[in-house]
Formats: C-alpha cells, sequence, structure tokens
C-alpha cells in the first residue's frame, strides 16, 4: 500500500484478485451452497447451448463434484430462491425485504417509478384477485392467473399487454409474491410468505452496506460507483479499500482480505454469463480480453460463435471454445477454439483436457470440427 492509503497493484495482481474472489483458481470449492453463498446470486437464463448458465458457472467452480440435481435440490428445499430472474441464498432476502417494502423506492421518485406504482395501483383489482387465487390454489403459472386488469400494461416491446406477468413482476418487487418453482421455462408463482424465510428485514442503509461488502468479496475488485444492474440501489464505494491498478486509469475498490501474493491458477472454461465476464468494460481493463456475447448477432457477423465460452488460463483470458451439445446425438461438438495470441503446447493441451471434461460431466463424447 503507497504512504497516500491506496493499494498499487500491477495488472498481474488485480487479475488474480478477481480470480480468486470469483473461486476460479485452485484448489477448487467443494460445497455447492457455499458457492452460491459466496458468489451472491447466479443468473436465471434458460439457453442451453451447452448447458444452463447456472449449472455451467457452479461445475467451473466445482468440478465434476457438481451434477445439476445439486441445484435442483437447493431449489426444492427453499435453501436457494428465485428473486428477480437471480438465484440467491434464501436467508439473504431478508437483506432486500427493506427495499421491497419501499416499492417502487425511496423518494423523489424518478417518472417511471411513478408510472409503475400508478399503473398497479390502477389494477389493485387484479392484485387482489392474483393473491385470492394463489392462497387458494398454491402454485400457479401466469397464464392460468385471473386478468382483471383495468389498465393495460402498455409497452414497446414484447411486455405489451401482458398484463398478468408484468403485475407477478411489481408484486414481486413488492415481497408480495415469488417464484415457487420453474416447469421448463414457465415460472409457477405463490405468496411471497409461503416461499421466503419469515426473517425480519434488515434495515435498508445497513442491508446496502452489507449487499455492497458481499459484492465486493465476490468480485475482488470494482469501481466505486459501478453498478452492474439498473435495480441495485448500492455501490461499493463505502467498504473495501482504494487501489490504483497499472496501466488503467482512475480508482478502485478492493477487497484486502483477496490480495494475497499465493495464487495458483487452473484452466476453466466460462460461461459467456459468468460474473468474471459479464461486466465488458472491467473485463477489457482487466483481462485486456476482446469479446462479447454473438447470440443475437447474424450468422455471418459472428467471429466466435452463437454461445462461444471464455477460456480461464490462470489469471489470463486466452480464449473462446465454440461449442454445441447435441444431446440427442449424444456428442459436444466443438466447431472451433479460438486462442487469442500464441499458445504454448502446455496451454493447447490444458484447454483440450478442460473441454474433455466438460463432455465427460455433461455425459456426451467430445466431436473436434
Amino acid at each position: 500500500m503507497s504512504a497516500g492509503g491506496v493499494h498499487e497493484l500491477t495488472r498481474e495482481a488485480a487479475r488474480r484478485v478477481a480470480v480468486r474472489a470469483q473461486l476460479l483458481s485452485a484448489p477448487r470449492p467443494t460445497d455447492v451452497l457455499d458457492v452460491v453463498r459466496h458468489l451472491g446470486f447466479l443468473q436465471v437464463d434458460l439457453t442451453r447451448v451447452v448447458a444452463h448458465h447456472a449449472d455451467l458457472a457452479l461445475w467451473s467452480r466445482l468440478g465434476p463434484g457438481y451434477a445439476p440435481g445439486d441445484l435442483e435440490e437447493l431449489l426444492g428445499d427453499g435453501a436457494v430462491v428465485e428473486l428477480q430472474a437471480l438465484l440467491r441464498p434464501a436467508e439473504d432476502v431478508a437483506l432486500f425485504r427493506a427495499d421491497m417494502d419501499a416499492w417502487p423506492g425511496e423518494p423523489p421518485l424518478k417518472e417511471w417509478q411513478e408510472d409503475l406504482a400508478d399503473w398497479v395501483a390502477a389494477n389493485d383489482g387484479c392484485r387482489r384477485d392474483v393473491l385470492a387465487h394463489l392462497r387458494a390454489e398454491g402454485p400457479t403459472a401466469a397464464r392460468d392467473l385471473p386478468d382483471t386488469c383495468e389498465v393495460p400494461w402498455r409497452s414497446s416491446g414484447w411486455t405489451n399487454d401482458k398484463n398478468v406477468m408484468k403485475l407477478l413482476e411489481c408484486l414481486e418487487a413488492r415481497g408480495e409474491v415469488a417464484v415457487a418453482s420453474r416447469e421448463g421455462r414457465e415460472r409457477r408463482w405463490d405468496l411471497a410468505s409461503r416461499v421466503h424465510p419469515g426473517d425480519p428485514p434488515v434495515p435498508a442503509e445497513e442491508a446496502h452496506v452489507e449487499l455492497a461488502r458481499r459484492r465486493l468479496r465476490a468480485l475482488g475488485l470494482a469501481r466505486p460507483r459501478a453498478l452492474e444492474a439498473w435495480h441495485e440501489p448500492y455501490d461499493v464505494r463505502h467498504v473495501g479499500e482504494a487501489a490504483r491498478v497499472e496501466g488503467v486509469r482512475g480508482t478502485w475498490r478492493v477487497d484486502p482480505t483477496l490480495l494475497d501474493d499465493d495464487f495458483e491458477g487452473r484452466t476453466v472454461i466460462l460461461s459467456p454469463l459468468d460474473r468474471l465476464v459479464f461486466d465488458r468494460k472491467r473485463m477489457e481493463e482487466l483481462f485486456s480480453f476482446d469479446y462479447q456475447l454473438e447470440m443475437y448477432k447474424p450468422a455471418a457477423a459472428r467471429r466466435w460463435g452463437y454461445w462461444a465460452m471464455p477460456v480461464l488460463d490462470g489469471d489470463e483470458l486466452v480464449g473462446k471454445v465454440d461449442a454445441t451439445a447435441d444431446r440427442e446425438a449424444g456428442v459436444l461438438v466443438v466447431d472451433a477454439v479460438h486462442e487469442d495470441g500464441d499458445w504454448s503446447t502446455a496451454r493447447r493441451r490444458r484447454v483440450d483436457d478442460e473441454v474433455d471434461a466438460l463432455g465427460e460431466w455433461l455425459g456426451l463424447e467430445v466431436e473436434r470440427s
């Protein structure tokens, strides 16, 4: 640390903090729930080109000791819950309860927040009908709930006229309903009191500080005021310690418990939505890695592939694996392994071994193009 109380980090040291924080160094963690608790959340994404994001993220950390049924079991027994399309440890719901009670936010409200509150108030009759149905019938898909909205939901996007779905998402943010389970891609909703633990809410200011602390623990290194999602009411400016990264402008906050010179890396194939790479600007600043998720691009415009997975080797992001799981044929088709820079024979072998491990975990034979 410099005399001014700011940690001066080399780019390599900063990368190692980020990798260690995301549980992607060696040795591997061993407990699924502990991993979810440390990471804070797993994004719900039902794309299954190779595997669902949450499963792939857990396999990247736990390795062959993880099976998708492990996460399903945690969801089934209520240890993990889905909250606003994120899988979180159930006990963490208490950290969001104060924000739920203050929905759509603390005054002064933005115009969109006022519009949302007005729309829900205008459809209070439908809200009561939905809650009454859930109280009587239990978990129910949105399509089976009564649509008695007097004011339709208007949007220029695909949610236009999706009255019940939008109302349910508002009621979820208010802490009135919760996702009880999923059947395929379809959510089944129930009263939040039946899904979430009954722990008392943590006061908002205290909760935001704790969430910021956990966020920094999971990222290792973050910009003081940067947020990962539009609805986050917290940043990391008041937690951790100040840091500067060699060759990168501006200041960061770092979790000082992760500043350890002892680092043992490993080779990891990551989900395109993995938190190590999800913030593309941070990824470029720390890892100098050129990457985008290309599934929304026309095929002719893709450089790496529809669901190309970033490759971590030690503390460096070094390439992408373009692969597809063909479950009917029983194969993991590897269309390409894109190498960034000059790979050594040893690196190429490590990545090949990890591709083989991915195929074994999926129960598929690896077929290389």
